[in-house]
C-alpha cells in the first residue's frame, strides 16, 4: 500500500531522532571508561567514512564550491565542533533525558536568533511562546537549587552553539550538496578529537568499546541521512514537530541503559518547552501558507 510523502517524511524523522538518541546513549556509556576526545575521534572516523560512501553513491561529492560557501561551511563546522564538545561534556554528567529536554529549546532559540541576526519578523505570539519555552528550560535546570551545576550551563551553551551552526548555513548556495556540509562538520569534529587526544592521551580500546563507538558512528550517519531525507520528501511544517520524538526516545533509553528517569520538574519543564515549540512551528507554517508560494 502506497503511503503519502508526509507520512514517509514523518517516519524518516522518527528514525533520525531514534538514531541520534541511540548515538547519544552509546557515547554516554563509552565515555564512562574511555577518554572523551579519543571517543570523538574514533566515532568521527567511522561517521566520515559512512558519509563519504553516501556521497560517492549519491554523486554528491564535489570540491567545486565558491569561497563564500566554503567560509560558511567552515563557520558551521567550527560551531559544530563547539556544540559537540559542549553537548558530550554535559552528557557525561547529566541524565540523558534531562539534557535532551534542554536541547528541545533549540527550535525556539533558532527562531529568536533568526529574528535578531537576519531580522526575521517574529510577532508577539511567537515571541511570547519563545519566552515561555525558555521558562520551561529554567524549570528543567532549576538555577539556584542543589540540582543546578556547571554542566547545566554547559548544556545550555551547546544549544547556543547549535543555533550558530544552523543559522550559519542559511545564506549557503542551494548548489552545495547537503552531504558536503555534513562532511565538513564530520571532518572538523574528527580533527578536534585527534587534537584533544594529544593532551588527554590514548587508552587501549576493548571489543565492547569498539562495538559502542562503532554503533555510535553508524547511528550518527543513519540519523543525518534520515533527517535530510525527511525534510526533502514532505511538508516541512508537518514533519518538523516529529523532532520532539527525541525526548521520548531519550527518556526510554535513559531508563533502559542507565536506570534514570526525569523528575517532576524536568517533566513539567520539558512539557512547556515542547508545547511552545509545537506552537511556534505551527504558527510559522500558518504564516507561510498565508503568504503563499514565493514569486
Amino acid at each position: 500500500m502506497a503511503i503519502s510523502d508526509n507520512l514517509r517524511g514523518a517516519l524518516y524523522m522518527n528514525l533520525s531522532m531514534f538514531a541520534f538518541t541511540v548515538n547519544d546513549t552509546f557515547m554516554k556509556s563509552v565515555t564512562e571508561t574511555l577518554p572523551l576526545y579519543q571517543t570523538i575521534a574514533l566515532r568521527g572516523a567511522i561517521a566520515v567514512l559512512g558519509l563519504l560512501i553516501v556521497a560517492r553513491i549519491s554523486h554528491g561529492f564535489t570540491l567545486n564550491i565558491t569561497r563564500h560557501d566554503a567560509i560558511l561551511i567552515l563557520l558551521r563546522s567550527l560551531a559544530d565542533v563547539a556544540a559537540t564538545i559542549l553537548f558530550l561534556s554535559a552528557l557525561m554528567h547529566m541524565p540523558l533525558a534531562n539534557l535532551s529536554a534542554v536541547m528541545q529549546a533549540t527550535p525556539l532559540a533558532v527562531t529568536l536568533g533568526a529574528a535578531l541576526y537576519y531580522k526575521d519578523q517574529v510577532g508577539w505570539r511567537r515571541m511570547t511562546a519563545i519566552v515561555i519555552g525558555f521558562v520551561g528550560v529554567m524549570i528543567i535546570i532549576r538555577p539556584g537549587t542543589e540540582g543546578f551545576d556547571v554542566w547545566s550551563v554547559i548544556g545550555l551553551a551547546s544549544v547556543l552553539a547549535v543555533v550558530v551552526r544552523d543559522l550559519a548555513v542559511r545564506p549557503l548556495s542551494h548548489a552545495v550538496p547537503s552531504i558536503m556540509v555534513a562532511l565538513g562538520a564530520g571532518v572538523a569534529v574528527t580533527l578536534m578529537g585527534l587534537v584533544g587526544m594529544a593532551f588527554q592521551g590514548w587508552q587501549p580500546v576493548s571489543l565492547p568499546h569498539l562495538a559502542q563507538v562503532g554503533g555510535a558512528g553508524i547511528m550518527l550517519t543513519i540519523g543525518y541521512i534520515s533527517a535530510v531525507t525527511a525534510m526533502r520528501v514532505g511538508d516541512v511544517g508537518f514533519i518538523a514537530p516529529f523532532r520532539y520524538m527525541s525526548l521520548m526516545w531519550a527518556i526510554l533509553l535513559g531508563w533502559l541503559a542507565f536506570g534514570n528517569l526525569p523528575d517532576g520538574y524536568a517533566i513539567i519543564g520539558a512539557s512547556i518547552v515542547v508545547a511552545t515549540g509545537f506552537y511556534t512551528l505551527l504558527r510559522e507554517r500558518k504564516l507561510r501558507l498565508a503568504r503563499g508560494p514565493a514569486a
